[in-house]
């Protein structure tokens, strides 16, 4: 119960739900546009990848849109108000993820030609290492993204008073009709569309409370008084929650997970029209990415300016750190009718454009990996039609995540880990392949399974056993202005952290205690390392035997002065031939294979159009392919 009167915070009103319902009027209607415009050409390569003709501009736009969700629009600004503004370590992070997605893992999937990632395990291991890589990317994904689409509806509805079952539903509804109406094009352009709705609501709150707080000089003056600026912790301790090696080092290996061998993000890349389009859509995604967060940054400083001296969540006026930006936002527009519609808007952008992006890649990775498997004959009429039938069982399936994700209690924060704890051991999976030549596939089976292991482990162990107070203590959070409620003493300071179980077990305080952005870098490195010794224990791949384009040679940027010493340590691989024979590799090839030569021979003719070995480039085929 608290011990304040909670201020008058009015609810949405007719002009908020205007302008709200607008955002999904508009969605819907570029699903509609592409439906129309393109219903006569759409084969299910141009439904799933988009013709393999975007150019570098609205993919930028769709990756950022697609990777900065309610919880970055909602959780970032709270994890500033309360933690500091060390989360804009993560402009280093980012940087670091984009430079290795761009230059190590994107080339390598774009020369395939592939339409899904995990085409890839099947060319360079065999369809046992694809079968398991898929399975686990449709489950986790599938989790996540009803999280995804929960969390935020949950927290606008106890603070706006916004409808929750509503807000759910349309969320589902409208993301599953435009991407089964339009497909990746309708995706990518309605994401553009989100990223600027994302910017224009931040950017509205930021304004307001800015104006409200005194100006931008106020703000910073009242941040550096409350430590929210003490950005720089360098501490090695991995058990600290944040400090500059968690999120430099930790938070790289989670959204490399995320962004380096994830479907929804390669498959954008892909579907440009030429690789140095891919590489431009990342690097300028990466703007994009710098932006959203600057803007999330300074919404926590603003916030924390406006409720310096009377914490509404120590104050219990809200239930959940999550609510604090929305509360915040439904503050200072009370006055301003329709302003609170474009917020929430702007937090349903991230939303919509997560969950099309997931319904998108997991409808592709479902066609690409279990149905042409299994009816490789189908017509392109049919494969069209399939498709779209996956995007609406996708969309149901992640709309019903979502409401049994309302009986978890608890369990969502376990759930939200999962995203992270299951692209830890793919990233290490798909470094063992492009990196490591010598790695074969039973390496790649038992290191993806021994990295699920090792991460779940530690993730499990967190959630069961919480980290001591004493790693992640919030920082200072005053009552003092607060009106009290009866009572002759305010709270003055943020309530202690519940104190540890008295029967914790000893790897309570040590490797259950381990930040959560090393979840990822565990998993992935536990997965390398088993490959490594898997493979070798059990006869390591020939380079010879793997064609060049399955491989990157990072010994290259590593080795410039010497062309001997790099040679040998392409392990054998022929990345020095004028003329890559894929014919004459193929026996060597397909005697690692589950499949049959002539399966994967023509397998190999497919996937590797256009690749010229002399120049490191690729062209897509795929449109003078049709001409």
């Amino acid at each position: 119960m608290s011990n304040f009167v909670a201020p008058e915070v009015k609810k949405f009103v007719s002009w908020d739900y205007v302008v709200f319902a607008g955002l999904f009027l508009v969605c819907a209607s570029i699903g509609v546009f592409f439906a129309v415009k393109e219903r006569k050409k759409k084969t299910s390569k141009e439904f799933l990848v988009g013709g393999k003709q975007m150019t570098c501009g609205p993919i930028a736009f769709s990756l950022t849109s697609s990777f900065m969700s309610a919880v970055t629009v909602l959780g970032t600004p709270s994890e500033v108000y309360r933690y500091g503004a060390s989360f804009v370590l993560f402009f280093l992070s980012y940087a670091l993820v984009i430079i290795f997605t761009a230059e190590l893992f994107l080339p390598v999937f774009y020369r395939s030609g592939i339409t899904s990632t995990y085409e890839y395990l099947e060319l360079r291991f065999n369809k046992i290492v694809r079968l398991a890589a898929t399975l686990i990317y449709i489950l986790q994904t599938i989790l996540y993204t009803g999280i995804v689409v929960y969390a935020p509806s949950l927290a606008l509805n106890q603070v706006t008073g916004f409808d929750l079952w509503g807000s759910v539903f349309a969320t589902g509804i409208v993301c599953t009709f435009y991407c089964t109406l339009g497909g990746l094009k309708a995706v990518v352009w309605t994401d553009a569309f989100q990223m600027i709705v994302m910017v224009v609501g931040f950017t509205t709150v930021l304004i307001r409370g800015t104006t409200l707080n005194g100006g931008s000089a106020k703000v910073w003056e009242v941040a550096y008084e409350g430590a929210r600026l003490n950005v720089f912790d360098f501490d090695v301790d991995p058990l600290r929650r944040h400090t500059f090696w968690t999120i430099v080092i930790g938070g790289t290996f989670t959204w490399l997970g995320l962004y380096g061998v994830n479907q929804s993000t390669i498959q954008r890349c892909i579907s440009c029209k030429s690789e140095k389009h891919a590489k431009l859509a990342l690097y300028l995604n990466l703007l994009g990415l710098w932006t959203v967060l600057a803007c999330a940054v300074f919404c926590g400083l603003v916030m924390y300016s406006h409720y310096k001296s009377c914490d509404p969540w120590t104050a219990e006026f809200i239930s959940a750190p999550d609510q604090l930006m929305p509360y915040f936002v439904m503050d200072i527009f009370s006055s301003m009718p329709g302003v609170p519609g474009l917020f929430v808007a702007c937090a349903f952008s991230g939303t919509l454009s997560t969950v099309a992006a997931s319904i998108n890649a997991l409808a592709t990775v479902t066609f690409e990996d279990l149905v042409k498997k299994g009816f490789p004959n189908l017509s392109e009429k049919m494969s069209t039609w399939i498709s779209k039938g996956l995007c609406v069982l996708y969309g149901v399936l992640c709309t019903s995540m979502a409401a049994a994700a309302s009986l978890m209690g608890g369990v969502v924060q376990a759930s939200l880990s999962i995203h992270g704890m299951c692209g830890g051991p793919m990233l290490g999976l798909f470094t063992l392949g492009i990196v490591f030549p010598c790695a074969n596939w039973k390496g790649a089976m038992g290191g993806l399974l021994a990295g699920i292991t090792i991460a779940f482990w530690a993730g499990t162990g967190a959630f069961i056993y919480p980290a001591p107070p004493t790693k992640s203590i919030p920082l200072q959070l005053l009552t003092l202005n607060c009106t009290l409620a009866n009572s002759t003493e305010a709270l003055i300071t943020a309530a202690a952290a519940p104190t540890a179980a008295p029967d914790r077990p000893l790897l309570a305080d040590t490797w259950y205690s381990l930040s959560y952005l090393y979840f990822s870098a565990i998993g992935c490195l536990g997965c390398a390392i088993t490959g490594l010794l898997i493979s070798f224990l059990t006869g390591p791949n020939k380079g010879e035997d793997i064609p060049p384009v399955l491989i990157q040679p990072v010994c290259n940027l590593l080795c410039f002065w010497s062309g001997r010493l790099k040679a040998l340590l392409w392990c054998g691989v022929l990345h020095d031939s004028r003329e890559v024979d894929l014919e004459k590799s193929l026996p060597k090839v397909t005697a690692n294979q589950t499949g049959t030569g002539d399966t994967f021979k023509n397998s190999i003719k497919r996937q590797f159009p256009g690749y010229n070995p002399e120049e490191k480039l690729c062209t897509n085929m795929s449109r003078e392919s049709r001409l």
